[in-house]
């Protein structure tokens, strides 16, 4: 239209021609401008609408994907775990799920060049988080022997990968997003170049006659612009795609592997009389992890109902294997188990987790009370029966010493407890319920040698009301039981009472000789350290208390309060991510207990609040997206009125509406590229945050 008034306008017109030219112009400019804030109108609603639904979308199936996750990593067979490690899986949980997020919701299209350098990248990242995780959890002992260089060694290792990866990726990233950009400005040069082409080949021709006017040109030439404008603006998304793609891989492997064991857990025998007879036969045994390594060869036994029978030997000889294969972690690779007349894979294995306690050398406490912890033997006991489970492992005296008693929280894996405690509390958490086999895997080690003998006390009631199996060096754990099995190379190499193989003078006799000396010397050392518990837990509580002035007694308070406060704060965003990786970490134990399902609905309620916070945050991004996108529209209106009321008022010339010669038109396209590209990647904030030095929290990427 303006190109149309310019070329009609000329000196030979009438006032009135002129006016009549003037408010043709005006009113199909403002026919334009209504349209144009219209269509800007309808943008920023279905932006909206489309970002809302979108967002929600991914909401609900990262809610989804993590659930599933979840729920497919915990009732997986013990045998995966030993071939994934828990680091990894800590890693996968929160990059890889975050990566997924980032490449759905309004994010459309897919770039799948990137793919494989970010697989890359996220196994390098994954193989340096176990190996962090796994150097963390054992601080102690990488310290001890002075390891640090040598585990910072091996961490920077698998960075190195990682950082090549980046490069990489940033490098194909840079030279990508280049090509692009030079099609932008070719497609602009071209259609400029041939626009004008063809107007020069129509000038000699009469008006009526030419097709490609000035106009026409301009018209294409701006959707050219606006068009590859647009498809340029979708570049940057395109690797997010690539590494959605490639963290999918990771995911969707843990998705689709079936458990052997678990897959049918809800299936089976439950047996309406159930005495526990067991018995090994004819086993054999190799580790999914060692398949060349034999732990168990023709292994045979036969355990009443009532006995107490302990396994003893060297270390690797296949104890603890025995445990595990009764609890059904594993099968054998040959031969047959039965308890009563079933073979146990005929068993129902939720049921006979039900009738199954365990506690293992290394106790595995949650991050919860100490209430909630004994409570997960059993979740329907009432409080008496805690405080009675934990009155028989002899650690009902402690907890009421604590200052929360038994609503004391023990920190992840028990950090606020010592040893010997967690090992009572872990105790108490097998006799809250009252188990038909009791399965007892090194369970006093930790224990001191007053308390050791009244647990040992207390088991030995116990067991008289079901069948206990023991493993154990200790001679005081093992005397009074009514068979003790000498297990050797995985065969059972001599059993009877302690006076019948101490008669026998064989292979028990000769371990219960050199034990003598090993028995004293420990004992000695617990009693020292007995001594000095006292002290330096006395010492220990006294620190802060032990400041006499009272101001700085106050001022010292007063940041210890604000440190538990952020501690809090942190604490809560976390949770939800704590739980799924304390689960998995202690995996034999949630395994034990069948409290699969409890952990898993336990995230799901850690996670849910900042569900809802990110579906309200949902609609803020769909505002600010649909206004990002329309306020080319609203410019592209507000400029051709004024450009209309500034031609026909002679201010300027009809050219500098379109192109000014002090106007940069890439500023223009890169500031509604930045305002566009921050609407965007104000992502939802359910997401966790990896931090530098990976401390892991909830918020907004």
């Amino acid at each position: 239209s303006i190109i149309t008034y310019v070329t009609s306008y000329n000196d030979t017109l009438t006032e009135d021609q002129k006016a009549n030219l003037d408010e043709i112009l005006r009113q199909e400019v403002k026919d334009f401008a209504i349209n144009t804030t219209i269509i800007g109108v309808v943008t920023i609603v279905t932006t909206y609408i489309s970002g809302v639904l979108f967002s929600y979308s991914a909401i609900n199936q990262i809610l989804k994907i993590r659930k599933k996750f979840l729920e497919k990593t915990l009732n997986q067979d013990i045998e995966w775990f030993d071939v994934n490690q828990t680091g990894d899986f800590a890693t996968t949980f929160t990059q890889n799920i975050s990566k997924i997020e980032d490449g759905i919701g309004e994010k459309i299209g897919i770039f799948l060049f990137f793919e494989s350098t970010f697989v890359a990248e996220l196994e390098s990242y994954g193989a340096s988080g176990a190996i962090a995780e796994e150097v963390l959890s054992s601080i102690r002992t990488v310290v001890a022997f002075d390891g640090q260089e040598k585990e910072i060694e091996r961490y920077n290792k698998y960075l190195i990968d990682a950082k090549d990866n980046n490069i990489k990726r940033s490098l194909f990233n840079a030279l990508s997003n280049g090509c692009l950009w030079f099609f932008v400005y070719s497609c602009y040069a071209l259609s400029f170049w041939y626009g004008v082409g063809l107007i020069i080949e129509e000038k000699h021709l009469p008006d009526n006659e030419k097709v490609y006017t000035p106009g026409n040109m301009v018209s294409v030439f701006f959707s050219t612009l606006v068009a590859t404008w647009n498809f340029g603006m979708g570049a940057p998304f395109l690797e997010v795609f690539g590494a959605a793609s490639g963290a999918a891989q990771k995911i969707f492997y843990v998705l689709d592997s079936e458990p052997k064991i678990n897959k049918y857990r809800e299936c089976g025998i439950e047996p309406y009389r159930f005495k526990s007879h067991i018995r090994f036969d004819n086993v054999h045994f190799s580790y999914p992890s060692r398949p060349d390594v034999k732990v168990l060869q023709g292994f045979n036994l036969k355990i009443e109902y009532g006995q107490t029978v302990a396994l003893v030997g060297n270390s690797g000889c296949g104890k603890s294997t025995c445990i595990q294969l009764l609890q059904r972690f594993y099968d054998p690779v040959s031969g047959n188990i039965f308890i009563d007349k079933y073979d146990i894979k005929d068993i129902n294995l939720l049921w006979l987790k039900k009738k199954i306690a365990v506690v293992s050398q290394e106790p595995a406490l949650f991050a919860t009370t100490i209430a909630e912890n004994i409570r997960y033997g059993k979740l329907s006991a009432t409080q008496n029966e805690i405080e009675e489970a934990a009155k028989k492992a002899n650690a009902h005296k402690f907890i009421l010493s604590l200052p929360d008693g038994y609503n004391t929280v023990v920190g992840e894996r028990g950090a606020q407890l010592s040893g010997g405690q967690k090992q009572r509390i872990a105790i108490a958490r097998a006799l809250v319920r009252r188990p038909e086999i009791l399965l007892l895997d090194e369970a006093t080690s930790a224990l001191d040698t007053t308390s050791e003998a009244e647990v040992q006390s207390a088991l030995d009631s116990v067991s008289g009301e079901c069948t206990t199996i023991i493993v154990a060096h200790r001679l005081s754990t093992i005397r009074n039981a009514n068979i003790i099995v000498f297990v050797l190379d995985g065969r059972v190499m001599e059993k009877g009472t302690h006076s019948e193989l101490m008669a026998a003078q064989g292979y028990y006799y000769n371990m219960v000789s050199s034990q003598g000396i090993t028995d004293t010397t420990e004992s000695k050392g617990r009693l020292c350290s007995a001594v000095n518990s006292d002290e330096q837990d006395e010492t220990e509580e006294a620190t802060v208390l032990a400041i006499e002035n009272d101001v700085q007694l106050r001022s010292r308070t007063n940041v210890y309060c604000l440190f538990f406060l952020l501690l809090g704060i942190i604490t809560g965003l976390a949770m939800f991510l704590q739980i799924a990786v304390e689960a998995i970490a202690n995996i034999r134990t949630v395994a034990s207990l069948g409290c699969e399902n409890v952990f898993l609905k336990l995230y799901l309620n850690e996670l849910m609040p900042y569900q809802k916070v990110a579906k309200t945050k949902a609609h803020f991004r769909g505002v600010v997206l649909g206004m990002a996108r329309s306020l080319l529209l609203f410019a592209y209106a507000a400029g051709m009125t004024y450009g209309v009321k500034i031609i026909i008022d002679k201010e300027v010339e009809y050219g500098a509406v379109f192109i000014d010669d002090d106007f940069d038109f890439s500023d223009t396209e890169k500031e509604e590229e930045t305002c566009i590209q921050t609407a965007l990647e104000f992502e939802i904030q359910t997401l966790p945050i990896e931090f530098e030095d990976g401390f892991i929290l909830g918020g907004s990427n």
